[in-house]
């Protein structure tokens, strides 16, 4: 056993230094000789350990996230296949199931469509050929609720697991890939017969999202699949349909194998109020039932996070501007946004905590919406800090009232 542990050790201080090899500037062509020989085969666990062993010694997301493309060439080819004697992945209706049937529908839309559509338009940037590479950078922008589901429903629980850094890293690349596809359809849309910027823009959009089904198929998907519970792949089941899914749907209804999620729930202390308790406030008492009813009927999303920094609730409404899906509760709030955001959440959060600010407005146009998004400290009485509300609303319809009125409508 000791023999098997040195060896796992030695494998991974050998990876460690080859990525760190990478950073330094040596090229992929320099390293995979000695990976080759050094390394006979390396689990999906061993590259999340490495990167986040980095991460934990000060090298920035950023520059793992720089890396992740010379990350997977390099591994390509050495991931041991993991065998189980149930294989979830290959039930239709299952959450992997589904995001794998997605990428096959996304390599599909590049090699049937996107690539002989580029062929012909390097050949002549026609209005028809433009139209028609518009029409597919359209199609792959579906992507985006791909990356939804992955982001806020697969990375909450591999956090809960402490896998930190691939979600960090991955969630940046998915970031630089919504932004190369956003920049080809605008390219695009507004062409002017910049041919070779379009061409160039193209197949580096083409080339991530690839790269990106590479890295899911073989680095994510196995390595959830080892972590998570079948309680949990539940939740992010029941939870998909809120973000949507991207050129195609789940190919069935899955039937976990064994569902007890009440006892599990229990087990972990979430317990459920009764509907016939009170909650006494300044002014007045309501039911549990009464409380979640009315908050939401306001039409208005609330979410609450903690003093600690974890998101607690949020209300559901019928007019929901942002998805909020279950599985964001108990999560660090930090960790519900973007990389390149976070910095802006840790700003908000020490300036309401500290006592700087009471709040942060912010207002921004979606589609055919005007979005009002405010931050609130909540202290109690004594002035102690509680946490942090935010409350949103769509305010074009309030911009856009007029005049008076005293009257009922007419029925």
């Amino acid at each position: 056993m000791s023999e098997f542990i040195n060896n796992r050790e030695y494998r991974k201080k050998v990876l460690k230094q080859l990525i760190k090899e990478l950073h330094d500037g040596k090229t992929v062509d320099e390293v995979k000789p000695r990976f080759e020989e050094l390394i006979k085969g390396v689990s999906v666990q061993e590259i999340a350990e490495i990167e986040q062993t980095l991460i934990k010694e000060g090298m920035p997301v950023e520059e793992i996230q720089r890396l992740c493309d010379v990350h997977a060439a390099v591994f390509k080819g050495s991931i041991e296949e993991i065998h189980r004697p149930q294989k979830p992945e290959e039930i239709p209706g299952h959450p992997i199931h589904t995001f794998k049937l997605e990428n096959q529908e996304i390599q599909k839309l590049i090699d049937r469509r996107i690539k002989p559509h580029l062929d012909d338009f390097k050949d002549s940037d026609s209005a028809e050929n433009v139209r028609n590479l518009a029409d597919d950078f359209a199609l792959l922008w579906e992507i985006d609720k791909h990356y939804l589901r992955k982001e806020n429903l697969l990375f909450p629980f591999m956090e809960k697991y402490g896998i930190t850094a691939p979600p960090k890293v991955m969630w940046g690349v998915d970031d630089e890939i919504r932004e190369s596809i956003k920049e080809v359809r605008a390219l695009l849309e507004n062409y002017d017969g910049n041919k070779e910027q379009v061409v160039s823009k193209a197949n580096e959009a083409i080339h991530k999202v690839e790269e990106m089904i590479f890295k899911e198929e073989n680095i994510l998907f196995p390595m959830v699949l080892d972590t998570l519970s079948e309680d949990e792949w539940i939740k992010i089941e029941q939870s998909s349909d809120e973000f949507g899914y991207s050129l195609t749907k789940p190919a069935g209804k899955w039937q976990p194998v064994r569902v007890d999620v009440e006892q599990k729930a229990q087990e972990q202390g979430e317990h459920p109020s009764g509907t016939r308790e009170y909650v006494q406030f300044d002014a007045g008492i309501l039911t549990p039932k009464e409380i979640n009813a009315i908050f939401n009927t306001l039409p208005i999303d609330m979410t609450f996070v903690d003093k600690d920094g974890i998101v607690k609730y949020f209300s559901q409404g019928k007019e929901r501007i942002f998805a909020r899906p279950k599985t964001i509760i108990g999560r660090r709030v930090e960790n519900c946004h973007p990389p390149a955001s976070v910095h802006v959440v840790e700003k908000i959060v020490e300036r309401l905590k500290s006592g700087k600010k009471d709040h942060e407005d912010f207002w921004i146009k979606m589609g055919d919406k005007y979005v009002y998004i405010r931050y609130f400290a909540v202290r109690d009485n004594d002035g102690e800090f509680l946490g942090i509300i935010e409350v949103t609303q769509d305010i074009k319809p309030i911009q856009e009232i007029t005049g008076e009125k005293r009257l009922l409508d007419e029925e």
